[in-house]
């Protein structure tokens, strides 16, 4: 995750409150996701970013796990997102999202 949406994130989060908030990532593989998990949930693990040592806990999605595909409209989801689904390895995605709830989500 960029350092400019490290800072979005961590604004929103000051804002809205982390309890409030909901992270729906799109990355292609399931390590770039659970980076990306890992650092709204338990902090720029890069030591980088505004999100160093800062745990939101965050809730955070994969937009192909199942919770985030049932909240989408079915044409939307198709147009935007259904022809990326057939090439991505949708498990390793969903495991590695899980882990990375089950470890560090505060919510």
């Amino acid at each position: 995750m960029d350092l400019e949406n490290q800072k979005r994130v961590k604004e929103f989060a000051e804002k809205y409150g982390a309890e409030n908030l909901v992270v729906v990532l799109g990355a292609a593989e399931g390590e770039a996701s659970g980076l990306a998990a890992e650092t709204v949930t338990n902090g720029d693990p890069t030591y980088a970013g505004p999100l160093t040592g800062v745990q939101l806990g965050l809730r955070v999605y994969h937009v192909c796990e199942p919770e985030i595909k049932q909240e989408v409209n079915e044409d939307v989801y198709d147009e935007q997102v259904s022809m990326m689904e057939m090439v991505l390895d949708i498990d390793d995605i969903i495991s590695e999202m899980s882990s990375i709830r089950t470890q560090y989500c505060k919510f």
